[in-house]
């Protein structure tokens, strides 16, 4: 019998009954002892199938890929693979997969949720009315606007950069983007990162955290763009210079940031962030639907049926091997 090591937290085992019910008696799903590195290892040698975590807990490294000489999958339960090392993995000939598409729309619908919430600064009427005001009219003077006047700059334009899009065009913003390729059939606007940063009302970034994307938003971005500008971020949190951020914020460079993702996860206590009252915080839930959840366990039970049957997985992930540029070159 097959053996499939479960390493989420999926507390109604959404997950754990697809892959049951995909694989049927040929298989059993094993979660580790206790959430730790060592009782993850205990299990290796013996699984053939795993399903990675998506808090970061766990993550599936050089010293992992030694210890698995049965596994035939890396099954990741999301887009996201930055805490798997896929190159330690694939010179094990072990594939990684991801479950691209599973949250797109829950993440997009974020994003649009997030830039309107702070658009409208809902935020503050709030909190104004918890404290016993009523600013009915004070509101019209904290720069609200609608959403459709905005100029919206995505940056990245995968499944989720691309759903994005088509929900603010929907509200009638002006929508452009930026990606490693441009994308022609798209109809919107190419712009190199530069020059769409200060060419957009909100900025979106929804871009995989790689060695290239690392810091690819950094203080220059935020100097550049206008003074009541949102940025929201649905990517990772080390995508961005978070030091030039909360600069930026404290000092009125930019009017505000919606953050699912930050640096370091969960948010430290000390954090600059949790101060300020131009931000809004989320714990990385942005693609956290029940609708999400079962759209990607149904694709993860699939995946590991067909790679026990003896059939080739879909949905390999491989390594990045070209920087994201920046600036007109041949590599775009």
């Amino acid at each position: 019998m097959d053996t499939i090591l479960l390493l989420t937290t999926d507390q109604d085992d959404v997950i754990s009954r697809a892959i049951e019910s995909a694989v049927g008696d040929g298989g059993r799903v094993v979660r580790p002892a206790e959430r730790t590195l060592p009782a993850v290892r205990e299990l290796l040698p013996d699984s053939d199938v795993v399903i990675g975590d998506w808090s970061g807990d766990l993550p599936l490294g050089p010293e992992e890929a030694a210890l698995g000489p049965r596994v035939k999958l890396i099954q990741q339960p999301g887009i996201g693979v930055n805490f798997i090392d896929v190159d330690a993995w694939s010179r094990a000939g072990v594939p990684v997969s991801n479950a691209p598409g599973g949250n797109t729309e829950s993440v997009a619908e974020w994003a649009v949720t997030a830039a309107s919430f702070l658009n409208r600064s809902m935020g503050w009427a709030d909190a104004q009315v918890r404290a016993g005001e009523w600013p009915q009219e004070s509101i019209l003077y904290e720069g609200c606007r609608e959403l459709g006047e905005c100029r919206v700059g995505i940056v990245g334009f995968g499944d989720i950069g691309r759903r994005a899009a088509t929900l603010f065009s929907a509200y009638g913003c002006e929508v452009s983007y930026f990606s490693r390729h441009e994308r022609p059939a798209s109809g919107l606007e190419y712009r190199l990162l530069p020059d769409l940063v200060a060419a957009s009302d909100i900025v979106v970034v929804a871009v995989p955290l790689t060695p290239h994307t690392r810091n690819l938003i950094g203080a220059s971005h935020f100097d550049a763009m206008p003074a009541d500008s949102i940025f929201v971020n649905v990517a990772r949190g080390g995508v961005v210079d978070e030091g030039a951020l909360i600069d930026a914020l404290a000092t009125g460079s930019i009017g505000g940031a919606a953050l699912d993702v930050v640096a370091t996860e969960p948010l430290p206590a000390d954090s600059r962030l949790r101060t300020l009252d131009n931000v809004l915080l989320s714990p990385h839930v942005a693609g956290g639907t029940s609708t999400a959840l079962r759209r990607i366990s149904s694709m993860v039970a699939e995946n590991t049926a067909r790679v026990l049957r003896g059939e080739p997985p879909l949905w390999v992930v491989q390594a990045p091997s070209h920087p994201v540029a920046t600036d007109p070159s041949p590599s775009r």
